[in-house]
């Protein structure tokens, strides 16, 4: 019987309690003692963190053997070809191996999608593109490696949804506990 948090992760806060830099990290957000992320998302990322006081449920989610989902939200940089989705479907070779494939949709901007804080930086000349990207691995800056790999650089990045949990419209330095029997 454990606590499972969910957390909209804002923007420039790191996804972790302590910080020797000065730098925004989940204290100033979650009140609640020894729980720990179950996972993680970089500070210039957006979106779902889960946390938990439960050893064995972080490690679950945290696993890349259980193969949980994780779907994104992704501003990219120009227009997304045909080929650049899929290649993306298919896997793209990064420094670090073959990514999985992944699940690669064009979307319209998310409804009800918070403003962000430093804004986004655009340029006039060059028009920007939404995708959904849900991908079943964790390797380091994965989507944004990805998207820069086709083309498309990552300007904005949400992570909405890990598994069956997502943000459900918590906005950004909010979170909701989950308490009881949690399973996967």
């Amino acid at each position: 019987m454990g606590k499972l948090i969910l957390f909209n992760k804002p923007y420039n806060v790191l996804s972790q309690f302590t910080d020797g830099g000065g730098r925004e990290t989940l204290t100033n957000y979650i009140s609640i003692k020894k729980v720990y992320a179950a996972g993680r998302l970089d500070k210039d990322s957006e979106g779902l963190l889960l946390l938990t006081d439960d050893g064995k449920l972080q490690d679950k989610i945290a696993n890349p053997e259980n193969k949980l989902t994780k779907c994104y939200w992704v501003q990219v940089e120009g227009e997304v070809s045909d080929q650049a989705i899929d290649s993306l479907g298919k896997g793209i070779e990064l420094k670090d191996g073959l990514t999985k494939p992944a699940e690669i949709a064009c979307i319209a901007e998310p409804e009800n999608l918070w403003t962000r804080s430093p804004a986004v930086r655009f340029r006039k000349t060059i028009p920007t593109q939404w995708l959904e990207i849900i991908i079943s691995e964790g390797k380091n800056r994965q989507v944004r490696r990805m998207t820069a790999a086709v083309g498309n650089p990552t300007l904005r990045l949400i992570r909405h949804r890990i598994g069956d949990w997502c943000l459900g419209g918590l906005a950004p330095g909010e979170s909701r506990i989950l308490e009881g029997n949690i399973s996967l």
